[in-house]
């Protein structure tokens, strides 16, 4: 079996484009299928992709490692997020060719099952991109996080960390205080809530204000407190936090992640399948993750191929302890992929079908071609000019 194409196919989302790679076979039909979104970069994924498409015409699909190697290696140039997310939707469809050809589910290929179902969790608006960004108020907050609940989620993420420095303002602090309060008063104590920091405050102590002022509201996790490249700063944070901390959505490989394991920087880690090197390379971090005493919380605020990728690798990896997805983000979500599972809120089953088991609508992707994403960073900017982490 070889390799006869690689391409990538846009499907604009709204507020952001998803990347779907497709990989064709010399064998009739055969055909895998991958995700390498990243917000903000679609042209430059998918022009990484044709410039990768040429070393693996004529490799065999199936040998998943070596056409990892020579994609990694064989570019010379050590990969960043837009080259390794390239990667990950490739690696991804081999996956999917492998399945299919042996006629067996990717999670089983991946170890087996280590669960029935996979628990999930979602943002505001069940995903949709400005509730994600855009509610900054108590109402708003607390009307969307009933939304979540009552569509039968146990468990919402929030984005509302303000724009952020190296010093806080009291009544900043104040407000995310009121803001998580009032959503905890609502949801009750059977439903858990994550805060995610965007990696917006600049300093720690910054950071530990925020924590602080929430600990009392019992949250699952605090994501991101610092930008991601203060390894030291969120390594003292987790040292001194009466929360657990979440990070690693924007590590990649298990090169970036060793030395925040090696250090337990973090409680939870997130890698992204869709950026860190795909499911293989996932894999090995979750067994780095697990030798150090970490569980997992995957990052996925992707499309729903990466989502069906996420399902497969939580089904086959003990130390998941949670999902993210946004399977809200548009209301075709589910005509674009046919999912493999009947998708149930807070609860992906395990699946049956052959390799990710997913059918893709063309059509339907044709129908939402590539549009500039929504920059929504722009606004990420404090009274005095100042550019700030959005």
């Amino acid at each position: 079996m070889k390799i006869t194409s690689i391409t990538a196919r846009v499907c604009n989302a709204e507020m952001r484009n998803w990347v779907f790679v497709r990989v064709e076979t010399d064998q009739a039909g055969l055909i895998g299928w991958g995700e390498a979104t990243l917000e903000f970069k679609t042209r430059a994924i998918v022009g990484a992709i044709a410039d990768l498409e040429p070393m693996l015409l004529g490799e065999d699909p199936r040998n998943i490692e070596h056409c990892f190697q020579i994609l990694t290696r064989h570019s010379f140039w050590r990969m960043g997020v837009i080259g390794m997310s390239a990667i990950s939707g490739i690696e991804m469809a081999l996956w999917d060719i492998l399945g299919r050809s042996l006629g067996v589910p990717v999670w089983q290929l991946l170890g087996g099952s280590v669960r029935e179902h996979l628990r999930t969790y979602t943002h505001l608006g069940l995903g949709d991109m400005r509730a994600v960004y855009e509610s900054t108020t108590s109402n708003a907050i607390v009307e969307l996080g009933k939304q979540v609940t009552e569509a039968g989620y146990d468990a919402v993420k929030i984005v509302c960390i303000p724009y952020s420095h190296y010093v806080t303002k009291a009544s900043d602090v104040d407000r995310v205080d009121r803001m998580v309060g009032d959503l905890r008063a609502v949801v009750g104590k059977d439903v858990d809530i994550m805060v995610d920091f965007h990696g917006r405050p600049a300093s720690v102590n910054a950071a530990m204000d925020y924590i602080r002022a929430i600990a009392d509201h019992r949250v699952m996790f605090a994501e991101e407190p610092v930008p991601p490249e203060d390894l030291a700063g969120l390594a003292e944070i987790t040292g001194r936090s009466p929360l657990p901390i979440a990070a690693g959505e924007r590590l990649i490989g298990r090169r970036e992640f060793e030395p925040a394991l090696k250090h337990r920087a973090f409680n939870i880690a997130q890698p992204d399948i869709c950026h860190t090197g795909g499911l293989w390379e996932a894999k090995k971090i979750a067994a780095m993750a697990e030798t150090a005493g970490i569980g997992l919380a995957p990052h996925n605020p992707l499309g729903p191929i990466a989502g069906v990728a996420a399902l497969h690798f939580g089904i086959s990896t003990p130390n998941v302890i949670i999902q993210e997805e946004m399977s809200g983000a548009v209301p075709w979500y589910g005509d674009v992929v046919r999912w493999p599972i009947e998708r149930r809120a807070g609860r992906w089953d395990k699946p049956s079908l052959p390799g990710l088991g997913i059918e893709v609508d063309e059509s339907v992707i044709e129908a939402h071609p590539f549009a500039p994403d929504i920059l929504h960073a722009r606004g990420a900017v404090l009274a005095d000019g100042t550019v700030v982490d959005w």
